[in-house]
């Protein structure tokens, strides 16, 4: 099913001039998305619809001079990038994590993104 959510995000991403990454595993999905406010918004709400998805919350919203994943439609990272274990996300880290620490894991990313070939 990942991989059918993934297609069809970058299919509607490439579109509406979305960018993005998703960061998952097992127990969480960690997902940015970037470009205009009404994009972002239409492909939150879009989301948000989809039953596919439960326990949907927003960690940060933020105005962005620049994109991270902006080569990306929807950069795959299959969670090597987490750096929370599954006791400490049962434990509500998310509800208490800084914003820029969630940044900072996205960054990392984006950077990684140039040096291997992530799926995508």
């Amino acid at each position: 099913m990942l991989h059918t959510i993934l297609d069809v995000a970058r299919k509607c991403n490439a579109r509406d001039n979305v960018s993005g990454a998703l960061v998952c595993r097992q127990d969480i999905y960690l997902q940015l998305l970037e470009g205009s406010l009404e994009a972002v918004n239409a492909t939150y709400m879009r989301i948000c619809r989809d039953d596919r998805h439960v326990g949907i919350k927003k960690l940060v919203s933020r105005r962005a001079n620049k994109r991270f994943f902006s080569n990306w439609a929807m950069l795959h990272d299959p969670a090597i990038s987490l750096i929370w274990n599954q006791q400490q996300i049962s434990a509500g880290i998310l509800d208490c994590i800084p914003q820029s620490e969630i940044i900072g894991m996205f960054e990392a990313i984006s950077h990684r993104s140039d040096l291997h070939d992530f799926d995508h």
